[in-house]
């Protein structure tokens, strides 16, 4: 008789076990939202009308900004923006401050201009923040070139609510004292300023940054239409002088033709006869987006 025996593990087939397989998540990816503006959005016109407090700190002298603290500054702000507001734009308070101040002696780099401590801009920046302000750094550059003086400041314009103002009341030929003459700038000086401040913003993908361009005379910026363009930068072609409302008038129009970018209008709370309130500003045609109160 043949006996058959069944040896286990010599060849025999067994069962296979249950395999398992894990479900595969998709890798976990973390967003960073681009900035925005104080007040939310990337882009600053026409969702928003800006209306700002002009001046620097420690001294009312160059404007109301200085007067008192900061943050009875950015609450005297907040306040005077109000009035602004439109049923088609909410408004943007903002702190204009003058970084780089013109000075009627040289210096000891025969600039004729001098910077701000940056202790003293860092604290009026901290209180625009918490207020949710726009931060504009008004430039006087004295004898120097607007570009070597705005350079300085490039870690701040690197920032999502920091902007800029090129003065050119304060741009002074060789030779010239701030405060004897007026001052003025050629369009390619400008044009440089322009295209590294849009070119900063563009890199670090920061929202629409405010650009100011003070004028009083057309022959302080003379050949506007040749300004450059950007659609990181909103400029802002600005009537800063005081003095009877007719006057004012006149010379807002005639500013505002060539009219290029968007209007701006200074108030001066101390020389202006009388001052206007905000229902007159918005009734001025082209009316402003920009409105300042020094």
């Amino acid at each position: 008789m043949t006996v058959v025996l069944g040896l286990a593990g010599c060849g025999a087939t067994q069962a296979a076990a249950p395999v398992h397989q894990a479900k595969l998540q998709p890798p976990t990816t973390t967003t960073t939202p681009p900035p925005e503006l104080p007040q939310g959005g990337r882009t600053v016109f026409p969702q928003y009308r800006v209306v700002s407090y002009y001046g620097t700190g420690g001294t009312a002298a160059l404007g109301v900004l200085g007067q008192g603290t900061p943050e009875e500054a950015a609450e005297a702000v907040d306040k005077a923006a109000q009035g602004f507001a439109t049923p088609d734009r909410k408004v943007q308070p903002a702190m204009e401050f003058i970084a780089t101040v013109a000075d009627g002696y040289p210096g000891p780099d025969g600039a004729y201009s001098h910077q701000v401590a940056e202790e003293k801009v860092q604290e009026y920046l901290d209180v625009a923040r918490k207020h949710h302000q726009l931060f504009i750094l008004d430039v006087q550059p004295g004898r120097t070139d607007f570009m070597d003086v705005v350079q300085p400041y490039r870690d701040l314009l690197a920032q999502p609510d920091v902007g800029l103002a090129l003065d050119a009341e304060w741009r002074m030929d060789p030779g010239e004292v701030p405060g004897t003459v007026i001052g003025h700038v050629g369009t390619p000086e400008v044009n440089q300023v322009l295209d590294w401040v849009a070119g900063l913003t563009k890199d670090a993908n920061l929202p629409q940054k405010v650009v100011v361009l003070h004028m009083f005379r057309a022959s302080m910026i003379p050949d506007l239409p040749s300004i450059a363009q950007h659609p990181e930068l909103a400029l802002v072609q600005h009537l800063d002088g005081f003095g009877g409302v007719e006057t004012k008038m006149d010379i807002y129009h005639a500013i505002a033709d060539p009219r290029r970018f968007h209007m701006g209008f200074k108030l001066f709370y101390k020389q202006d006869e009388p001052l206007l309130g905000p229902k007159d500003v918005l009734a001025m045609q082209p009316q402003p987006e920009f409105v300042s109160y020094q």
